[in-house]
């Protein structure tokens, strides 16, 4: 689509979205794929001052229902006709056959973006972002290419492809979008149109990884100047081998929330000097808290706080959820992690997410990492499930890659993992299944998985060299 065509069509369903009352500061809910439609969409309802609600188009009717109840917003529009129906959603072609396409008089939104989170518990909440719809396409963000070309591989439902792509538009870049993310096919558009920028998820980048290394090189990546990953914990095997094969200095990482109160961003040269870090604050301050709300010393767990530049509460507001705050307004994402002495970070794993065992604290980002080093694993997610003795024991959902199948056993995991980890945090049962356990942003419901687990007996099998803390 030319930048003609998104003008224009986006102006015809900006007169629709006008002529069914949607106007400045309205939430209008987007359940509606990777797709040029999309961005049609967002376009024109910042063209009426309008935010742009998405959710994922995946999201069945009872779990859009309840974001409903929780957004109210003015109008929701939707690919499938099954939700179109169930919640009397316009269809995502609205507005393009009978909008006009007279040119209009543009609003800016107090608002740019809503985005939608489940969070680890589950319950529905929503992201107000406070940036207005206004942007200085000069002031530069993620390097980001200005008329370049950037590939997104990531569901634009989820808050940094939703950034980085219409970013890269404002700053008259091309988006190369994917559908749905295949490694190879990725590399192949890297190559066919010489791309600039790309973001992903470790999850991608471990599928690329994992590519025979003929289909690897066979793609040209010298146009590829920035690789960003971020959303979900990166194994430190698995970012050292990206920079080995591409090199340090188009590697980069950044660890942050939808909320904007902080994140911290790092080098594959800053990495390499600070191996498993998540890198240093910016735009922001940040502590590590103990458990009694004291500054937590270098080398020392606790759970990390933001304040970001502007000052407490200047970057977003939730409906539907309350700020995890001190009473001085520095705010965290739930997440546990540690600073060394040069003021890099390192994330531990999120606070809902620890497993207490035996008296221990077993954080599962470290034994998904080491399970994912395996490579007949394609993805890994570690829960904790209840235990009469040890109060919870390490329970490991594993999901072959399509090579080993069947072939891969919970022996030659155990084998595997006695090697990395120490025995305790060594799962005591491990579950096989040929279901998706993460979505294509990296993210994972442990919640949802723990409470499918819990009450019934799982096909498993018991881990013989467990042994009680």
């Amino acid at each position: 689509m030319s930048w003609g065509e998104l003008d224009e069509r986006s102006t015809r369903r900006a007169w629709r979205l006008k002529a069914e009352g949607v106007g400045k500061g309205d939430l209008v809910t987007l359940s509606v794929p990777n797709s040029s439609a999309f961005y049609e969409l967002t376009f024109a309802l910042w063209k009426l001052g309008a935010i742009p609600h998405v959710v994922s188009w995946r999201l069945p009717r009872i779990e859009l229902n309840a974001i409903l109840e929780v957004a109210r917003p003015k109008l929701v529009i939707a690919s499938s006709p099954e939700l179109c129906t169930a919640v009397g959603a316009k269809g995502d072609d609205f507005g393009l056959v009978d909008g006009s396409g007279e040119p209009m008089v543009y609003e800016a939104a107090p608002y740019w973006k809503a985005m939608s989170s489940g969070g680890s518990t589950g319950r529905p909440k929503i992201i107000v972002d406070h940036t207005p719809g206004a942007v200085d396409v000069e002031s530069p963000l993620f390097r980001l290419p200005v008329d370049g070309v950037i590939l997104n591989p990531g569901p634009l439902y989820h808050n940094a492809p939703f950034v980085l792509t219409h970013h890269a538009l404002f700053r008259g870049s091309s988006v190369v979008g994917m559908s749905k993310f295949d490694a190879e096919q990725a590399l192949r558009l890297i190559d066919e149109n010489k791309v600039a920028w790309v973001n992903m998820v470790p999850t991608m980048m471990l599928r690329i990884w994992r590519l025979p290394s003929e289909v690897r090189s066979r793609y040209d990546l010298s146009s590829l100047s920035t690789v960003w990953h971020m959303a979900a914990p990166m194994p430190a095997w698995l970012k050292e081998a990206w920079i080995k094969w591409i090199g340090p200095e188009r590697i980069w990482e950044l660890y942050g929330g939808t909320e904007r109160q902080g994140s911290t961003v790092i080098t594959g040269q800053q990495w390499l000097e600070h191996r498993g870090s998540v890198g240093r604050p910016t735009g922001c301050e940040m502590r590590i808290l103990d458990e009694e709300g004291r500054d937590a010393p270098a080398g020392e767990i606790g759970e990390i706080y933001f304040m970001p530049s502007t000052g407490a509460g200047s970057t977003y507001h939730y409906l539907g959820a309350e700020a995890r705050q001190t009473s001085d307004g520095w705010e965290s994402l739930g997440d546990f992690g540690w600073m060394d002495a040069d003021g890099f970070l390192y994330i531990a794993d999120r606070r809902t997410d620890m497993i207490l065992s035996g008296g221990a604290n077993i954080y599962p980002a470290e034994v998904e990492s080491a399970l994912m080093e395996h490579p007949g694993v394609d993805v890994a997610v570690v829960i904790g499930l209840p235990h009469e003795d040890l109060g919870a024991s390490v329970h490991a959902i594993v999901r072959p890659t399509v090579a080993w199948g069947t072939r891969l056993s919970a022996e030659d995991l155990l084998t595997h993992l006695g090697e990395r980890l120490v025995r305790y945090k060594v799962p005591r049962t491990i579950e096989f299944t040929t279901d998706p356990l993460r979505d294509d942003a990296g993210k994972v419901r442990r919640s949802a998985l723990r409470d499918e687990r819990i009450g019934r007996v799982p096909a498993v099998t018991i881990n013989p060299t467990g042994i009680r803390a």
